[in-house]
């Protein structure tokens, strides 16, 4: 693919979802800082921007996915990010709170370092739980309603005000991982690591890119989407 430095990283992303291995690898934001242009996000983080545009154009394609999440239908791609992105911080977090707990009590006096990952992993799952509830409940039935042909007045007045506040809440989930992955200088684990502070530093990265993904989709797909199906409806 050819890439061009002025487009930004959300627009990479969309037309090439193998591109996202790519910005995952050089620790490029493309689901909530998406909106800069390449150069800039490359600039900001110190990283070459010939490197980075010469690894996205030798990245091959990623395997055709079940669905085309550009054209899929807003009610299949919400569905799909309810079942699996949100099952997945469901179950994950209570693991990896109880994996941070034991590394924690075990570690903890060595590496102080671990009380700042569980005090920012347990903030990011708290407002993850709020956030979703928020969005299964309010928001994503209200875009299938939208998707089946609604056309009348949401009790939020337009589709852009809940997704304005998702959006804010998906900033500072971004930067809760950024803290995250700063602390734990990105994921190193010690010499003196037992299994579980391994499984730890496994999961935790694991986790992060899912949750890229699952903004990704809405942030880039889903939400401008929505916007634009309910300008039209008019």
């Amino acid at each position: 693919m050819t890439i061009s430095a002025t487009k930004t990283i959300r627009e990479i992303a969309v037309e090439n979802p193998a591109a996202t291995r790519v910005f995952e690898r050089f620790g490029l934001d493309y689901c909530c800082g998406g909106h800069k242009p390449l150069a800039e996000a490359c600039a900001d983080a110190k990283l070459s921007m010939d490197d980075v545009v010469r690894s996205l154009e030798q990245t091959a394609p990623a395997p055709a996915p079940s669905r085309d999440w550009t054209t899929a239908s807003l009610t299949e791609l919400t569905n799909h990010i309810v079942d699996t992105h949100h099952a997945y911080v469901k179950s994950e977090s209570p693991r990896i709170a109880a994996l941070l707990a034991k590394v924690v009590r075990v570690h903890g006096e060595n590496h102080p370092e671990l009380l700042k990952v569980q005090e920012s992993f347990l903030s990011l799952a708290n407002e993850l739980e709020s956030h979703m509830m928020k969005e299964e409940q309010i928001l994503f039935p209200y875009i299938i309603q939208l998707d089946g042909g609604y056309a009348g007045q949401s009790r939020f007045g337009t589709v852009r005000n809940p997704i304005h506040m998702m959006m804010m809440e998906h900033d500072n989930a971004g930067t809760l991982l950024r803290q995250i992955r700063e602390v734990s200088a990105d994921f190193a684990a010690p010499p003196d690591a037992c299994v579980s502070y391994q499984t730890l530093y496994r999961a935790l990265p694991e986790f992060e890119a899912d949750l890229h993904q699952h903004i990704h989709l809405e942030n880039n797909i889903l939400f401008p989407r929505a916007i634009a199906l309910e300008e039209a409806r008019g």
